[in-house]
């Protein structure tokens, strides 16, 4: 059986993992073309961006958070809810929510049903929303101002979630990943949106950063394996 630093793998990861140096950097450029040459799974794999910031995020102006509208949309197709009522409900079943409900949808999801990827609210029902913070908090589905999904305008964040946008927040090891396209989506499309995403996570540097902000950057495939990347050439046009 092959093996990968003492580790015995399979031969399709021996494969993926052939030629490459877990040690060497590469440009955004050469990192997408080494994944795509390497995506042999059975589906079509999600390609993964990995970014270690110089942030501690138990620090609350250390904290990043924020949303990237990928250029090239996601290649996934995302399952939105909406707190609204009256006319809002209108205009949210209208850009093509999935679920929209009041009361209702507080009961569901209290209930444990949770069948949707993203949840939007308008500011008046937070109220009903907040309610549902240890539901919700742990899944990372919490509305919130800073990243769009409260908001009277459900129409716009609707359309956007559907459209490729893209939450991130920092972990606690101030590391924040995200996916940002698929192996089958073309070369250039996958620079356009890993770009667009290292510069929106560049935007949100918080107040309390020092030093460097972004120290590595990593891609991979969800079968593949990881790839680093220069930190000075991803972040330029």
């Amino acid at each position: 059986m092959p093996k990968i630093d003492g580790v015995n793998v399979t031969k399709r990861m021996a494969k993926s993992h052939a030629g490459i140096d877990s040690r060497k950097l590469h440009s955004l450029e050469e990192a997408i073309g080494m994944l795509k040459e390497r995506a042999q799974a059975k589906f079509d794999e999600t390609i993964e961006i990995s970014m270690n910031l110089g942030v501690d995020p138990k620090y609350p102006d250390q904290q990043v958070r924020g949303v990237c509208q990928l250029p090239n949309g996601t290649g996934k197709t995302l399952r939105v809810a909406v707190f609204a009522k009256g006319p809002k409900a209108d205009e949210a079943k209208a850009a093509g929510a999935d679920i929209v409900g009041e009361q209702d949808l507080f009961e569901t999801i209290n209930g444990g049903k949770i069948e949707f990827d993203r949840l939007i609210a308008t500011p008046d029902l937070m109220a009903l929303v907040g309610r549902l913070g240890k539901v919700l908090g742990p899944r990372g589905l919490m509305p919130n101002p800073k990243v769009g999904t409260v908001t009277m305008d459900v129409g716009k964040a609707v359309k956007d979630a559907k459209g490729g946008a893209v939450e991130f927040r920092v972990e606690k090891a101030g590391i924040i990943h995200a996916g940002v396209g698929k192996a089958s989506f073309s070369k250039d499309a996958l620079i356009q949106n890993a770009r667009a995403f290292i510069d929106s996570v560049a935007k949100a540097r918080p107040s309390g950063a020092k030093g460097v902000f972004v120290k590595k950057i990593a891609l991979s495939s969800t079968m593949g394996p990881g790839v680093r990347i220069d930190t000075s050439s991803a972040t330029q046009a």
